[in-house]
């Protein structure tokens, strides 16, 4: 089945092909400038730290609904071992094996294609069994630090978490932004919290995945005109699941890694941080989210902090 009218005619709106050269790799963190991080610096007032990962573990949020996709299996290859003779330090090792995106995690540009396309018009080939991503792997941004902003759309809507099958709109974003008392700028990363983790955190992890709020078709436009540089969620699959348009899947995913060039963030814990900013009456803060770079990677685990 081809991808309707509708979405083409919204990637085209969106589309930053050749924005910065056709030689870019890494789309809209191209507008995280050395200003941008300085001002994001400056929204540092307290001090506070709050961590936004899961933790990695064989019982994560992965329930089998996507194929290939593990939780991490964690194992000690050698415990308390003398490898230099008797007497000597002892070391213990171990090793993991796990899929890039089982728990809080980036999507490289490379996560998806469409119609033989990944970002900036490069073909979907490029992207092989022995080399993963030639282009656009999750090893080629380097750092992703910036000012972030919490859009708490569940809270803007005056929810703990929103129903399973609410797209999150244009304008919850703008009910969100008025909401932090922030407006969002070129070069921030938006965090939408939609309150999802919760089930998460209870141990639910089918009804965590499934279904499921998220970001709608429409959204993309929205985080187009503010030039945002990534956007990350608290839930599996970023936009609603299942789609709000009958058979079309994953066109969110499409229009933002593909045709926009932007990082997504999934299944990030936003309920500290939803408290916090809470208590402080803000919603801005700096934004440690640097990405493991994992040379030809279509994802990246992160464990990102945000310091009011």
């Amino acid at each position: 089945m081809s991808l309707p009218d509708e979405f083409h005619e919204i990637a085209k709106r969106v589309n930053n092909w050749g924005r910065w050269g056709a030689d870019d790799e890494i789309g809209t963190l191209n507008l995280i400038t050395d200003e941008v991080v300085r001002e994001a610096a400056a929204t540092v007032r307290s001090g506070r730290r709050v961590p936004l990962a899961l933790p990695l573990r064989q019982d994560g949020v992965q329930t089998g609904m996507i194929p290939g996709r593990v939780n991490p299996l964690h194992t000690m290859v050698q415990i308390n071992q003398e490898l230099f003779g008797p007497g000597t330090v002892a070391c213990s090792d171990d090793a993991v094996t796990m899929g890039l995106q089982a728990a809080t995690h980036w999507d490289a540009l490379t996560h998806v294609s469409h119609s033989g396309k990944i970002y900036n018009g490069r073909p979907a080939a490029t992207i092989t069994a022995h080399e993963g991503a030639r282009f656009s792997g999750i090893d080629k941004p380097r750092h992703i630090v910036s000012r972030g902003v919490l859009l708490d759309v569940a809270r803007a809507l005056g929810k703990e978490r929103l129903d399973g099958g609410h797209a999150v709109t244009p304008e919850d974003l703008e009910a969100a932004e008025e909401l932090s008392g922030t407006k969002v700028r070129p070069g921030d990363i938006v965090l939408v919290r939609t309150g999802q983790m919760q089930l998460c955190l209870a141990g639910d992890n089918h009804g965590y995945a499934f279904p499921s709020p998220g970001l709608s078709v429409r959204t993309p436009e929205w985080f187009h005109a503010r030039d945002v540089a990534a956007v990350a969620n608290d839930t599996l699959t970023f936009e609603i699941f299942p789609p709000e348009i009958e058979d079309l899947w994953l066109p969110v995913h499409a229009l933002d890694l593909v045709e926009m060039g932007m990082l997504q963030g999934q299944n990030w814990n936003l309920e500290e941080l939803s408290t916090a900013c809470g208590e402080v009456g803000r919603h801005a803060f700096l934004l440690s989210a640097m990405p493991e770079p994992f040379v030809g990677g279509t994802g990246t685990p992160v464990a990102p902090v945000a310091i009011l």
